[in-house]
């Protein structure tokens, strides 16, 4: 067809019937994922996380168009939550590439039918040199899925193209099972969240990671005043460290409140230069452990409508962290 031939304004209301029946196709494919699973498809899916969590080498993600392009997602999540992996193109491969695939990997293949040409030489290089092979097929029987050590058969689900043509509800069950097996994986390693920013040092999802003892304004930078400083003093110490609170302690060095702005604005109507620190301060404050990631503190921060948390261990302060070193780094 002719792209000129091709209807110029799209009518709003067929639109949107045509987003939910493609949505609902795609739904339907991943419930009948789901049933797949319960009958028959966990174990080779068990099988291969086994596999890939044993080999000393690297997972290769191998496929042609858009399974191809899946695999490449796939194998930058494997490689992002501690399985090391990455994507070989299967044309590359028959090029030289496949020197880039070692005895100690295991190799993820990818193809809807099975029978995609491309694949020939990455499969014989994996019987040759007897490295794993799991195949992501829904032809069990294919020229990929005899080969395979494990076969991980998708269900032939309708795809979302009103032709049958463009794969739709066939990709997206090839990025679920991927998925699928990159989470298994992460919980068969133990891979916990100092792991994942290891990976993910930077942008929001970094700084999300990050500890709040990280953060914090400690040492000279944490403002702090002892039990029977007079309100004044306190004050000179709020506003020379100007992160709107300042900590209030023992003789011991222990945790026994806070005075915040809000608190001043409080009590104007009293004589504050002849109060001191406790006859204003909240005696139990909110604090944090220096462990506590920034996603979590900013979360209490907005939970219990406060600007700043005191972060302490055994009763002891040991910094202020403020909302506005949050939104400084990106935590959102």
């Amino acid at each position: 067809m002719h792209a000129g031939s091709l209807k110029s304004r799209p009518d709003r209301q067929e639109s949107i019937a045509s987003a939910m029946r493609t949505v609902s196709t795609e739904r339907a494919g991943i419930e009948a994922l789901v049933e797949a699973l319960e009958n028959g498809l966990a174990e080779p899916l068990a099988e291969a996380v086994e596999i890939l969590a044993g080999i000393t080498g690297r997972v290769i993600v191998t496929g042609v168009g858009k399974s191809g392009h899946i695999g490449a997602k796939i194998a930058a999540t494997l490689a992002s939550t501690g399985t090391p992996a990455f994507f070989v193109h299967p044309a590359e491969a028959n090029h030289g590439d496949l020197g880039m695939i070692a005895r100690d990997d295991a190799i993820v293949a990818m193809s809807w039918s099975g029978e995609t040409a491309e694949l020939k030489g990455i499969i014989a290089y994996a019987r040759r040199f007897s490295i794993p092979l799991i195949a992501v097929t829904s032809g069990e029987t294919s020229a990929l899925g005899r080969e395979a050590n494990v076969v991980l058969k998708l269900p032939k689900a309708a795809e979302a193209c009103p032709h049958g043509l463009a794969p739709t509800t066939s990709t997206v069950l090839q990025l679920v099972i991927g998925d699928a097996l990159a989470v298994a994986l992460l919980e068969a390693r133990g891979f916990t969240p100092e792991h994942f920013r290891t990976f993910h040092p930077g942008g929001k999802l970094g700084a999300n990671l990050m500890r709040v003892g990280e953060i914090m304004h400690s040492g000279e930078a944490m403002p702090v005043v002892k039990l029977g400083t007079d309100l004044p003093s306190a004050i000179t110490e709020l506003s020379r460290k100007r992160l709107g609170c300042v900590c209030v302690v023992d003789g011991d060095g222990r945790l026994a409140g806070i005075v915040t702005d809000g608190d001043l604005a409080r009590n104007l109507h009293r004589s504050l230069s002849e109060l001191a620190v406790e006859d204003i301060m909240t005696r139990k404050p909110k604090t944090v452990g220096p462990r506590m990631m920034a996603s979590a503190a900013i979360g209490m921060l907005n939970d219990n409508n406060i600007n700043a948390l005191i972060v302490a261990e055994d009763d002891r302060p040991l910094g202020v962290l403020h909302f506005h070193d949050l939104l400084r780094i990106g935590v959102v």
